[in-house]
């Protein structure tokens, strides 16, 4: 029995994502589905001296269709891609905010970076310029936990409110925190997920930096993001926001919520190996797949489906597939795992939030996600990633992972409500 088993089950509701390949759940699943890729050359910014120069980007965005346009103006490109994925949710999950008890409704909405554009832009004011020029609402526009607090302000929340920052595992351990929350009685309903809004010079310039992008495609940008390819040379950026409607079931069916899935599991920890690399071995994310497992109270052969981190950077995809195999034994040969990174790039601290939402869908309809540009087999990869297009399965549980800098770790378990 799990330590949670006495406390209420907590399902999902509602689901909102703007990404690359779609600024709603339906364009974004059903893009997903046909394995289009939202690759292409940087637009943002001049990227010519730049090593990679492609990057998912969220285009024909309009922040004014979910905020005002003066708090548009005031906030970061990652708080308006909050807000709009959060009224998303809102809207997906057919909530009316007026009805809720707004001491028992949160938001936790994380970012791996913050307000890396509003930094930019303010530094070369500052520099240009002088110090008056700099804009007030520089220091809130930047800081990393503000969408939790712009989103709470809009829609009067006064639960748990707070922005975790933990690399790109960020908004899964939101939706997982988010979860304990409920569990423990703190609040009836959550906002929960990532916002990510890094592609700019600084950013592009420190990641090429370290090597960590891929170069090798910027004449092919589609074809860049790799997953367990044998020729994956690094990640491509992604920006955008993924967030979620998790609420106690009693809540949800108090209200006549259409249910997408229980959260089953969850469970974080950390390498304690490198600041950017993970431990090759696997051992840490290994441990933290095992306890979601047992979180959820699941054996390994009850997971159908694996939605990976999947960078396409060389050591992350053969650390993960080494976990799997080392958690999931003969039975990881039989799972089908997909990086849905290969379309919508890394969108680091909303990373996991939107590969939750892609996950839902399966569990929902029966169709996995592939991962589109694999080619050429890597023999330190060699289990089902889905490859090039999508397939049918019934999956009644599957699991989601996340990686961050700093050795953290994500896992987290969905469930078909009615299995």
């Amino acid at each position: 029995m799990d330590q949670y088993s006495q406390n209420p089950r907590v399902v999902i509701t509602g689901i909102g994502v703007v990404t690359s390949i779609g600024h709603d759940i339906d364009s974004f699943w059903s893009n997903l589905l046909a394995g289009e890729s939202g690759i292409d050359r940087v637009t943002r910014f001049d990227p010519s001296e730049f090593s990679c120069k492609v990057g998912a980007e969220v285009r024909d965005f309009d922040p004014t269709l979910y905020m005002d346009a003066k708090e548009a103006r005031r906030n970061d490109r990652y708080t308006q891609l909050a807000m709009a994925a959060s009224k998303e949710a809102i809207k997906d999950g057919n909530l009316d905010v007026t009805r809720l008890d707004k001491t028992r409704f949160g938001v936790l909405i994380g970012s791996g970076i913050g307000g890396m554009e509003t930094i930019e832009i303010q530094y070369e004011r500052l520099t240009r310029l002088g110090p008056r020029k700099v804009s007030p609402f520089t220091i809130p526009s930047l800081i990393a936990n503000i969408a939790s607090g712009v989103v709470a302000i809009e829609l009067g929340a006064k639960g748990p409110n707070f922005g975790l920052v933990s690399a790109c595992a960020t908004s899964a351990h939101s939706i997982g925190e988010a979860l304990r929350m409920i569990r423990y009685g703190d609040a009836d309903i959550m906002l929960a997920g990532g916002s990510e809004a890094s592609i700019t010079r600084l950013s592009y310039a420190g990641f090429c930096s370290m090597k960590a992008m891929s170069t090798s495609r910027n004449d092919d940008p589609k074809r860049s993001s790799r997953p367990f390819d044998k020729t994956r040379d690094g990640f491509i950026m992604g920006e955008g926001a993924g967030i979620v409607v998790i609420e106690s079931e009693e809540h949800a069916r108090a209200r006549g919520a259409r249910i997408y899935c229980e959260v089953a599991g969850y469970s974080a920890n950390c390498d304690a190996y490198h600041i950017t690399s993970p431990d090759p071995t696997g051992e840490g994310l290994a441990l933290c797949l095992k306890n979601s497992l047992k979180d959820a109270g699941l054996a390994p052969s009850d997971i159908g489906y694996i939605n990976a981190h999947g960078t396409s950077t060389p050591l992350n995809d053969r650390t993960e597939t080494n976990a799997v195999k080392e958690v999931f034994g003969d039975h990881a040969y039989n799972l089908l795992m997909s990086s849905t990174k290969s379309m919508t790039g890394h969108l680091l601290g909303a990373a996991g939030a939107i590969e939750v939402a892609a996950t839902i869908k399966v569990l929902e309809t029966g169709e996995v996600p592939p991962t589109i540009n694999y080619e050429v087999p890597d023999e330190d990869c060699n289990l089902n990633y889905v490859p090039n297009k999508k397939v049918s399965a019934n999956v009644k549980a599957a699991m989601t992972n996340n990686l961050g800098f700093g050795g953290h770790n994500a896992s987290i378990i969905l469930k078909d409500y009615n299995s």
